[in-house]
This record gives C-alpha cells, sequence and structure tokens, in this order.
C-alpha cells in the first residue's frame, strides 16, 4: 500500500469517512523521499524502541517499523484508528496508543512498551504544538536519546538558532541547556496533504545524559530565561526587574561579575553567561 500516493490516500480517507481537522492541525505527508530519511535520521535502527507523536494515516510509523525493534505511537485522533489497522496491519511492532501526549504519563508508557531498548522519539508534530510537545519531553528527563522532528521552518531556524543571536529566543535557550540541535533537511509545503501555507524542516535533539545544574538551580535559571525573554528588547536588569522584581543593582552587580554591560539585553548573552549571570543573582 502506497500511503504517498495521493490516490491511495484519499480513497483511504473517503473509505473511512475521515475530514482533515485544522484544530489539530493535520497535515498528511505525501513526499515519498521525506519519512524515510526522518526514519534514518531518527535512531529507527536495531535495539531502539521508537516513541512517535501523532501519525497521520501512518506513513512515518512505517518507515519508522521497517528499521526499529517497536514503534510506539501516541495519537489523539480516534477517527484514525480504524485507518491505522489497515495501513499498519503488515507490522506487527506497531503499537498504537489513543491519548492526548501533552496528558500522557510518558515515563509509564516508555517503561511498559521499550524495557531492555534505547528509545528515541521521532515525530511530523503539528505546528500549534511543537514548542509544548518539545518543552514537554526535554523537562519530563525521559529517558530517550533524541527528539528528530518536523516542524514549522521559521520554528526550526528558531531552535536551532545560536543561543546569544537575535534570532534566539527562551525555546532556543532550553532546548540546547538539554542538548545537542541541529536542522537536518528542509520540507517543501507541497510535500503535504493538505498544503500547509509555509514550509517546513526536520531537525533533531541529542540529548545530554547529565544535568547542569540542580533542581533548584536550574528552576531559577529557567525562571530568568523566561522573564528575560518575555521582554527581550529590554535590558536585562529591567525585564528581571519588571518580571521577577529583583533590584536592577543586584542584576548590575551579577552582570559585572561576569564582564558584562549593564545595558545588556537577554538575546546578546550565550548559554555559559546565562547561566553565570542566574548563578550570581541566585548566590547574591
Amino acid at each position: 500500500m502506497n500511503l504517498t500516493n495521493i490516490g491511495t490516500v484519499r480513497e483511504i480517507l473517503s473509505r473511512h469517512g475521515f475530514s482533515f481537522s485544522k484544530g489539530l492541525g493535520q497535515n498528511f505527508i505525501i513526499n515519498p523521499d521525506i519519512c524515510p530519511k526522518i526514519a534514518e535520521n531518527g535512531n529507527a535502527r536495531k535495539g531502539f524502541g521508537i516513541l512517535e507523536i501523532g501519525t497521520g494515516i501512518g506513513v512515518l510509523t512505517a518507515e519508522l517499523a521497517k528499521r526499529a525493534d517497536k514503534v510506539t505511537a501516541v495519537e489523539i485522533d480516534t477517527r484514525l484508528l480504524p485507518i491505522l489497522e489497515e495501513t499498519l496491519a503488515d507490522f506487527d511492532n506497531v503499537k498504537i496508543v489513543n491519548e492526548d501526549v501533552m496528558k500522557c504519563d510518558l515515563h509509564r508508557l516508555i517503561d511498559e512498551e521499550f524495557r531492555g531498548l534505547h528509545v528515541a522519539v521521532c515525530a511530523n508534530l503539528p505546528y500549534y504544538i511543537t514548542s509544548p510537545v518539545i518543552m514537554l519531553l526535554l523537562e519530563s528527563r525521559l529517558p530517550i536519546e533524541s527528539i528528530t522532528v518536523m516542524v514549522q521552518k521559521e520554528a526550526a531556524q528558531r531552535l536551532c538558532a545560536r543561543v546569544g543571536s537575535r534570532d534566539s529566543g527562551a525555546i532556543t535557550v532550553g532546548v540546547n541547556y538539554y542538548g545537542t540541535v541541529k536542522k537536518l533537511f528542509d520540507v517543501s509545503r507541497g510535500s503535504f496533504m493538505p498544503a500547509p501555507n509555509v514550509d517546513s524542516a526536520v531537525m533533531r535533539i541529542d540529548l545530554n545524559s547529565e544535568r547542569r545544574l540542580d533542581g533548584k538551580s536550574e528552576k531559577f535559571f529557567f525562571s530568568v530565561v523566561k522573564a528575560g525573554f518575555s521582554q527581550r528588547r529590554k535590558t536585562l536588569a529591567n525585564s528581571l526587574s519588571s518580571v521577577m522584581g529583583i533590584p536592577k543593582e543586584k542584576v548590575y552587580t551579577a552582570l559585572k561579575a561576569i564582564g558584562l554591560p549593564e545595558a545588556a539585553r537577554i538575546e546578546q548573552l550565550d548559554m555559559e553567561q546565562l547561566i553565570a549571570v542566574s548563578a550570581e543573582l541566585m548566590n547574591d
């Protein structure tokens, strides 16, 4: 069954009475070159279990299942379940979990489904939920080695930006704090059905095995990052004073301690400088 053939896809969807949901951001991949590349770059191989988030009609799921020992996919849309029973019938190493990934106990799921296997995440993420899903996966400290996702091209540019550059944001810092991120390749809007109004890109995050900061320091660090980027055009002193109530003089002292000017903005600080300022503020 060619799940990237438009005629085949339309026939399957029509037979099951399926219509695309804008609310769920559904755009199914119809470019036959894309899913094999995602699978190859996403650790879909022997010895690995793959957690997929969102299945569509199973195009990526099938490519993952051909390569990995097991694929467990979390899919929120109940209407897709009978379609997936048909399109993935040839694979005995695939399990579909009909849940909302944002509410799912992922630690339990991974423990039950992938015991004895290395674990990686692969997904074609709906644009509207890209940042929440990525941060959920990172902040949950799941036993996963990599996250390979297709996202809106603009989002990929921000996620893969250098911390300390104008393109960076709070999520850029988050992704780079938890791992190493790399943009793999672009995907044109014509690769989907229905075609979205923007292009996409595939990126991969390889996760760090050790924590940079302890729990209390880490929580304070991210409070500083979120506060700073919530008013990114202001100086760091002004934004932290406004959002967190930290006296400006205290921020000036922290900046001076690491060799930065009082007028520094958060987007000008690299990762080590952000961590250092946070430590100065917390320890003062």
